[in-house]
Formats: C-alpha cells, structure tokens, sequence
C-alpha cells in the first residue's frame, strides 16, 4: 500500500521544507530543460560540416607596399610557386576564408530589372580554376571555370559564377540552377556549376550554406590565399612559404597563416563555452537539487524517529519504510515536475522571442523530469533505508 494520505497530511503538517523543495524542482526542471535544449543546439551548430578538407587547407595573406610592384604578374608568379612547393596539393587566390569571420556577401538580383526579386544574402567567394580542388569540395552538376574564362577585374559583362547545392535550391528549387543568371548591378554572372556544399564565413549566419564562387581573381596590394596540403605538411611550409615568396619579392608583408580547422575552434569558441558553462550548471543544479531531498529525508527520518519505530513494532517491515519515503519524494516530483514542464515551455517562448532560438522541444522537459525521479529516487533511497534499520526499540529511547 502507497499510503498517500497519511503522507500528504505529513506533508501538509510541515510545508516550509516540502514547499521550498517543490520551488527547486520546478526551477530546475524548468530551467535544466532549457539548458539541455541549448546545449544540443549548440553541439549540433559546432558538428555542422563545412564542406572543406579543414585539416588540409590553410590560408594567409600578402600585403605589397611596394607600390611599382605588377600585382598581376607577381599573383602569377606567386601562385606558380605555391602550386610546385612539395608537398601542396593545390592553391588559389580567394576574397575570404570560410569560418573566418569576415568576407564578401551580397544580394544578387534574380533578373536585369532593378526592381526583381532578390536572391538571399550570400557569400561571395572569389577565385580561379583550381580553387574547388583547393578547397576539397565536391562539384556535384556542371563544370569547374576554365582558365580563360577568369578575369582580374569585375567586368561589365560579368562572368562565370559555380554556387552551393543549397543557394540554387533555394532560388530555384525545382529546377536546375546551370545556364540561370544572377544579377550585381550591371553585371551578369551565369551558373554553369553546383557545389555540394560550402559554407561561408559567418557560422551564426543563419545563410552560411548560401555560397557563391565568382570567376574573378581580383588584382589587389591585399591578397589572400588558400593553400590545401597533407595535414603533415603543414607546419612545414607555414616557414617555407614566406621563406621562398620573400625570395621572389621582398617588399611584401606575409602573415595570418590558419587551418580552416584552426578557424572553425575559433569560430565556434562561444558557442563551446556556452556549452560548457551550461553543462556545468545543468549538474549543479541536479546536484544541488539531489541534496535538497537527502537533507529533507534525512530531516524527517530524525523527526519522525518515533513514528518509523511505531510503524516497526506494529508489524511494518523495512521495504515499507522505504516505500513511504520513496512515495513522498515522487509525490513532489510529481507535482514539481508538472509545473515544472509548464514553465519550462514559458521560459522557452521568452527565449525564442528575445534569443531568436528554436522552439523548446516537449521531450526535453519531460526527460527532465524522468531524470528528476531518478536522480531524486537515488537521493532518498539511501537514507531511507538507514531509517528503516532503526529497531523499535531505539525508536523508543529516542523519544
């Protein structure tokens, strides 16, 4: 037998304590459930693929000063140098680095008119023929530029243009995006390929798989480059590179040298220790919680002693003992965990309108409370268990 109304009149004897231990379960599932939410959401954002070999790929930078320098011959050159150093597998000029944090995007026009529809925002990658191998992303319809198809200025005619899987579904999705348009101002650059995926610079974007890669290697004192070799290599050439460049031409700055593995730790570095931090407080919290019911039953074992050692000498066995406790601690995670869940799903809408998050999921609050009953039935079971030990005799002498 449960027992539940002498429980719940023992209960409603001594409310402080059960009351203020009803308050924690709520909050705490009320706010574990949120917090688990999170975290998943912040894991799933960090196992997002790029689409890029990052353990292979690096960038850096070239900063020429010297100002009678030919910057498109020495990009030549310089590209000549990068792609016959041992150990790379392949290099290209870019106007940004994925996950890096900063780059080009636009809206391109769907047609010449100046009052069309707009594409979504997208990344603008600018690059030549060997920039999909560069990269390791994978072509998956149409063709790669060819090399006399890249220009070293935006031209009024525009170009070629290869975009992500996800862009030409999402402007087109019904058909294929190859010999499609997009416009920038004037300009017309026409799709003749689809990457599978690339994302771009900007990991809270909510469009970081909208990319678009332009037949454009731009002459400029600023350039930036992307350099894809064996993971072993790497560390290496970071010293070989400004070494056999400065040998070429020594008034330049050559600098900012990073995997795009080193990038996406950086990039997803918030979003890391947000996960930890609440990780960290969803145990404390069930700690804290677990030791709320010990210091309860514990508080009531003392205070019932007579009680427990009556219901002993009048036949109750230990697992009944047990049992009463157990009842009283589910009794209040019942309770608690109801409203718990009730608020738990409040909290969520306050943190989506104010957050921009996703609707909190229903199972998370009801796992949390599942968790509770089990946190909290281990919790109780020790001390009471101590309890129904105690001999009638004993009981006695204590009163």
């Amino acid at each position: 037998m449960l027992h539940i109304k002498p429980i719940l009149s023992g209960l409603l004897r001594s409310k402080s304590g059960p009351l203020l231990l009803l308050m924690q379960m709520i909050l705490s599932v009320a706010i574990v459930a949120n917090a688990s939410f999170i975290i998943t959401e912040r894991l799933n954002l960090m196992a997002r693929e790029s689409g890029v070999e990052e353990a292979q790929v690096f960038d850096f930078t070239i900063y020429h000063f010297d100002k009678s320098t030919d910057l498109v011959a020495q990009n030549i050159r310089d590209l000549d140098i990068l792609r016959t150093l041992p150990g790379v597998i392949d290099a290209s000029p870019t106007s940004m680095v994925p996950l890096s944090g900063g780059g080009w995007s636009s809206n391109f026009k769907l047609s010449p008119e100046k009052d069309s529809k707009s594409s979504p925002n997208s990344a603008m990658y600018l690059g030549d023929e060997h920039f999909i191998n560069t990269l390791g992303v994978k072509l998956i319809e149409g063709r790669n530029f060819y090399p006399q198809e890249i220009t070293n200025e935006f031209t009024e005619s525009g170009g070629k243009m290869l975009v992500s899987k996800a862009l030409a579904e999402k402007i087109w999705p019904d058909e294929s995006p190859l010999g499609k348009r997009l416009y920038m101002g004037t300009q017309q650059f026409e799709i003749i390929g689809v990457i599978e995926r690339l994302q771009h610079a900007w990991v809270d974007n909510d469009n970081l798989e909208f990319s678009t890669v332009m037949s454009v290697d731009l002459t400029s004192e600023f350039k930036h480059y992307l350099v894809r070799a064996k993971a072993s290599d790497i560390e290496h050439l970071k010293v070989k590179i400004p070494e056999v460049l400065h040998k070429d031409n020594q008034s330049r700055v050559i600098e900012g040298f990073k995997t795009i593995a080193e990038r996406r730790i950086e990039a997803y570095r918030d979003h890391e220790l947000m996960a930890t931090v609440l990780t960290m407080m969803v145990i404390l919290l069930l700690l804290i919680t677990s030791l709320g019911v010990t210091g309860m039953v514990m508080f009531n074992i003392q205070r019932r002693t007579k009680q427990i050692g009556t219901r002993r000498a009048l036949g109750a066995k230990k697992r009944d003992i047990i049992s009463y406790f157990l009842v009283e601690n589910y009794l209040l995670c019942l309770v608690g965990g109801t409203i718990g869940v009730l608020l738990a799903i409040q909290l969520g809408k306050q943190l989506m309108n104010f957050y921009s998050l996703p609707m909190l999921e229903l199972s998370y609050p009801l796992l949390t409370v599942v968790g509770l009953f089990m946190v909290t039935t281990l919790a109780v079971y020790m001390p009471a268990r101590k309890a129904a030990k105690i001999s009638p005799a004993t009981a006695t002498r204590s009163v």
